[in-house]
């Protein structure tokens, strides 16, 4: 049986990614199989776990899957050695609506599947209130078990030694210390760390935070604390449907963010999936039946896609006589016009009319619910989709007719409908999982 840890934090930006990513690679160099997980709606971290693992990571999120779904998505660790499950925000953060029991929060799945918990720590600022911290973390629901604390960023030894001492009268494990290190800092930009794929070094930043890891941290005390996990067998498998037999499927710098087990559902479910680059002016392939636009970067080669015109014109001869979808990025780029941070406006493929603006920045965060007013690929009226939207974009006009009823985690409806026009739509929201 694998052994079994949840990795998180008080808090976003406290070091759980690094933490997960050195211990992966520090276990693997021992010749340990470690499986990773993430916990919540994030592109990004699992293509880094997979790069430090050399196992595709997929996400579980207890909002938007049901317990069948998640089972079915963990069994995959059932071959592994050791698996570690990298959350989101902190540990109990999730939807604030009464009378929800699956909020989304990494605390969620770590009751659901009794693996205990390491908490990152960064004590900055502050010595003893770090122990009454990782206490009332602890303490705060009775399913989740705490296994220990790493801390992070610890500026003496002194420092250190106030930390452990107050720590060690709660109660609490310590398994390291970690001083501050700026060597392993992972690169940001706004929708959080600039992508694995897009480091070209990135191998040798994974080996250096497991060789740092390893130098502070007791891994065979983390080990120890892990649960002995076996997988269940689940009772179903993905609540996902393939947009159509053979997908044309936007994949580059700009068009990224595809869910891992999206993928893996489409090809369970007899989909062929062919790649096109619309950064390198490729149109989607003749041969394929739909056509589907992932979120990304738009904003960021807004114009090259503007330039690109074998793409745009190749995108719109496709939308003729056959569907083509757009998520988030995807969305804005079937649009009319996008405008970028430095206020030009760019010229999109135009087979809707939303025009949207990143020259004045607003956040749009947070779980998503739609019914569905118009069919989209792979779906049709009246299906309810559950999904997530993180983007910065401001709607300057969304003309075209909505596709569906949108609601926020709460059940407050938003602006957000997503469009419909002749083959085309689009949506704000990124699918996860279908009600059903």
């Amino acid at each position: 049986m694998p052994a079994s840890l949840v990795i998180s934090a008080p808090a976003s930006g406290v070091g759980k990614t690094t933490l997960t990513l050195a211990l992966a690679r520090a276990w693997r160099k021992r010749g340990l199989n470690v499986q990773c997980f993430k916990s919540g709606p994030d592109y990004i971290d699992p293509a880094f776990h997979a790069a430090a693992t050399g196992r595709a990571s997929v996400n579980v999120d207890s909002w938007a899957m049901d317990r069948g779904t998640i089972a079915h998505l963990v069994s995959r660790g059932g071959n592994a050695d050791v698996v570690l499950a990298e959350g989101s925000m902190g540990l109990f953060d999730g939807v604030a609506a009464r009378g929800v029991s699956a909020t989304g929060a990494t605390a969620d799945i770590a009751e659901m599947l009794g693996w205990p918990v390491v908490l990152v720590i960064d004590p900055s600022g502050q010595a003893q209130t770090a122990a009454a911290i990782a206490a009332g973390l602890r303490d705060y629901r009775a399913g989740v078990r705490l296994g220990g604390v790493v801390l992070n960023r610890v500026a003496s030894p002194r420092h250190e030694d106030l930390v452990r001492r107050a720590l060690n009268e709660a109660g609490i494990k310590v398994f390291g210390a970690l001083p501050r290190h700026a060597e392993i800092s992972l690169p940001k930009r706004h929708l959080g760390l600039v992508q694995a794929e897009e480091q070209a070094e990135i191998g040798k930043l994974i080996d250096e935070a497991a060789r740092f890891v390893a130098e502070h941290v007791d891994l065979d005390a983390v080990l120890h604390s892990a649960g002995q996990w076996s997988p269940q067998a689940a009772a179903n498998g993905l609540n996902v449907t393939p947009p159509g037999q053979r997908i044309a499927l936007a994949r580059d710098a700009a068009f990224s963010f595809v869910y891992p087990h999206m993928l893996e559902a489409w090809r369970a479910a007899g989909a062929e999936i062919v790649p096109f680059s619309p950064l390198a002016d490729e149109a989607p392939d003749a041969s394929a039946n739909v056509c589907w636009l992932p979120g990304g970067y738009p904003e960021l080669h807004a114009g090259k896609i503007a330039a690109n015109a074998r793409f745009r014109s190749g995108l719109r001869a496709f939308a003729e006589t056959r569907p083509v979808h757009g998520e988030c990025g995807g969305y804005m780029v079937l649009g009319a016009g996008l405008t970028d941070a430095d206020g030009i406006s760019h010229e999109m493929a135009g087979l809707l009319g939303l025009e949207t603006s990143f020259a004045k920045r607003r956040m749009h965060l947070g779980y998503r619910l739609a019914e569905l007013a118009a069919p989209m690929p792979g779906h049709q009226p009246g299906a309810r989709l559950r999904g997530h939207e993180f983007h910065y974009s401001t709607i300057l006009a969304q003309p075209d007719t909505p596709l569906a009823v949108v609601h926020d985690a709460t059940g407050a409806v938003i602006a957000e409908t997503g469009s419909r026009r002749g083959h085309a739509t689009g949506t704000f929201f990124h699918l996860i999982a279908e009600d059903r």
